[in-house]
């Protein structure tokens, strides 16, 4: 049986290496093809002309630099554009940038579909398929500053990755931190780990995992302020609830030199959003390492919930600023065609319904 060429996309320094080595040749080149394939974004190694012409060869027998397809592009009337990429199997991953005037910010997915089934979530109602390996969380960063233009100083336009898209990037930590390491690299991207943010519902034992091994910067989907409401929302609660999750990220900040965490927190009307809620919320953060980022709702079929009013909003984020909390309000973008916080949701088939003879489920928001 023929061997599967290794994607040079997702592989990081030590990987080319060892590569390169087993190729009889010296490491030093592994940085040359990091630099041609991250920085230069090409695809074809003999295009890689600082190698010699044998070792092009044997890169080309043994490697190759793949992307998945793009299925389709969406721009936003406020600038947002939202890619659907193939992932297999009638199965695709949506990426979004947003686009700033100081910054250009990249969302992306972390697995194909999402297993932890958060009741306001479009991604967690499709179910999961699998994880994304490392070549294709990184193929989306690769995408997005190889086919957008450069910024005004000349630099990639992407300057901030979050790992807010499809899937739980803790429940994939091998291939997100893989990613993340060629994201920070010198030789490849180069980003700076204050511009790299990891969402995550709240998978604490991956947390102080993580804060041992890479110090990018945190978000946690809280949206609820006591267990019982959150164990509604944000089904995993029951497995690591409040006091848990709270406790590895006080200590996540600790060892990052005290550095924030933020806490997103969607709005539901009528659900989290009284008064009582804030003062909840407040008796949680006052005095922590905390920043609350509240975000209105965005809609998706099946949904059963509505956003909170803005009135609600403002006087939600008003209260608990004036009582010393750092709150901000998310500016939607991307709404009209989808790719709003929450409502990210390719075509997934549910393995574990599929085994009980039941339809796929296909929520996806876009036509494929």
């Amino acid at each position: 049986m023929k061997k599967d060429k290794k994607n040079l996309l997702g592989c990081n320094l030590s990987e080319i290496e060892a590569i390169i080595a087993d190729l009889g040749y010296r490491k030093f080149h592994a940085k040359q093809i990091l630099k041609w394939v991250h920085k230069r974004y090409i695809t074809d190694i003999a295009e890689m002309t600082d190698l010699s012409n044998d070792l092009r060869d044997k890169l080309n027998k043994s490697t190759e630099i793949e992307l998945p397809a793009l299925i389709s592009e969406d721009v936003s009337k406020d600038g947002t554009t939202k890619w659907l990429f193939n992932s297999g199997i009638g199965q695709a991953i949506e990426t979004v940038y947003i686009p700033e005037t100081d910054r250009g910010t990249l969302c992306i997915s972390s697995q194909v579909g999402c297993a932890l089934d958060c009741s306001f979530c479009a991604t967690g109602h499709q179910g999961f398929n699998r994880n994304l390996n490392a070549d294709e969380i990184i193929s989306q960063l690769y995408f997005a500053n190889s086919s957008l233009p450069r910024r005004n100083n000349g630099l990639p336009a992407i300057t901030n990755v979050v790992f807010m898209g499809m899937g739980e990037p803790l429940a994939n930590f091998k291939h997100v931190l893989k990613a993340i390491e060629i994201m920070l690299s010198d030789h490849a991207y180069g980003l700076s780990r204050r511009r790299v943010t990891l969402s995550t519902s709240g998978i604490v034992p991956n947390i102080s995992q993580l804060s041992d091994q890479c110090n990018v910067s945190l978000a946690v989907s809280l949206h609820a302020p006591n267990d019982e409401l959150r164990n509604k929302l944000v089904p995993i609660n029951k497995i690591h609830p409040i006091s848990d999750l709270l406790d590895a990220c006080w200590s996540y900040a600790k060892q990052q030199s005290n550095r924030y965490i933020t806490f997103e927190y969607v709005m539901l009307k009528d659900v989290n959003d009284t008064m009582n809620h804030a003062r909840e919320l407040y008796r949680l953060l006052i005095n922590k390492p905390a920043k609350l980022n509240l975000i209105p709702f965005n809609t998706f079929d099946g949904s059963n919930y509505k956003s909170s009013s803005s009135n609600q909003i403002k006087k939600f984020q008003t209260w608990l600023r004036e009582k010393g909390i750092i709150v901000t309000t998310r500016k939607t973008r991307g709404d009209d065609i989808d790719a709003a916080c929450g409502q990210l949701a390719g075509k997934v088939n549910n393995r574990v319904l599929s085994r009980l003879g039941k339809k796929s489920v296909k929520t996806s928001n876009l036509q494929q």
